[in-house]
C-alpha cells in the first residue's frame, strides 16, 4: 500500500526565504510534509528560520557530500519522495542523482537555458541580465542532472524589465515569482 504522505527534503545553505515559504505552504497539508533540511553551513539563517517546523537537520561537509553514501542512506530512511534545492549552490553528486532519479528539483532565478551554470546565482544572474539589456527575465524550475542548470525544465514564469530596473529591483520581482510558484510546482511534481 502506498504511503499517504509525501516527504520533502530541502537542501538550502543561505537565508532560507524560499525554504520558509515552502514550509509555510505545506505546514497544514495532510499529503505533503517537509521533514528534512540538508545544510552545508552550520550558521546559515535557514536553520534558524525553520526551527519552528520541527524538521530533521542534516549538516553536511563538502567531503561527505562528494561521497554521499551516508547522506543517501539518511534520506532513504526518512522516506524522502522529493529533494528540493532552495538556495543550495553545490553541484549535486552523480550518486545522489542516481539514487533520486527525477526526484530532485531546483529553482533558478532566470529563464534557462540563458544565464545558467556555475557562478550564476542570486545577484550575479540579475547583473548579467541587466548588462545584456534583456527585456524579459523570470524563474525556471527544473529537474537536476549532472550539470548546473541543465536538467529538464518543469515550469517557467516571466516578468518584464523596464529601463529603470536595478539588479535589486529585479531580485525583488523574482522573489515574488518564486514565492507564488515554487510550492505549487513542488506539489504538482509530487502528485504526478
Amino acid at each position: 500500500m502506498e504511503k499517504l504522505t509525501k516527504n520533502i527534503a530541502l537542501f538550502a545553505s543561505g537565508s532560507g526565504t524560499n525554504a520558509l515559504n515552502i514550509c509555510e505552504y505545506f505546514k497544514n497539508s495532510d499529503t505533503v510534509k517537509v521533514n528534512t533540511l540538508v545544510c552545508n553551513k552550520p550558521r546559515a539563517k535557514v536553520i534558524e528560520r525553520l526551527e519552528a517546523f520541527n524538521i530533521k537537520l542534516i549538516l553536511i561537509s563538502k567531503a561527505d557530500f562528494k561521497h554521499p553514501k551516508k547522506l543517501i542512506g539518511k534520506l532513504q530512511a526518512a522516506q524522502i519522495d522529493l529533494i528540493v534545492l532552495a538556495g543550495f549552490l553545490w553541484l549535486i553528486p552523480v550518486d545522489l542523482i542516481k539514487a533520486f532519479e527525477n526526484k530532485i528539483i531546483n529553482l533558478h532565478p532566470a529563464l534557462l537555458p540563458k544565464y545558467g551554470g556555475k557562478g550564476m546565482f542570486g545577484i550575479n544572474v540579475h547583473n548579467a541580465i541587466l548588462k545584456a539589456k534583456e527585456k524579459v527575465t523570470g524563474i525556471t524550475i527544473h529537474f537536476v542532472n549532472e550539470a548546473y542548470d541543465e536538467g529538464e525544465i518543469i515550469f517557467q514564469a516571466s516578468i518584464n524589465i523596464d529601463e529603470t530596473e536595478t539588479a535589486e529591483s529585479i531580485a525583488q520581482k523574482i522573489h515574488q515569482l518564486e514565492y507564488a510558484h515554487f510550492p505549487k510546482v513542488i506539489e504538482s511534481v509530487l502528485m504526478s
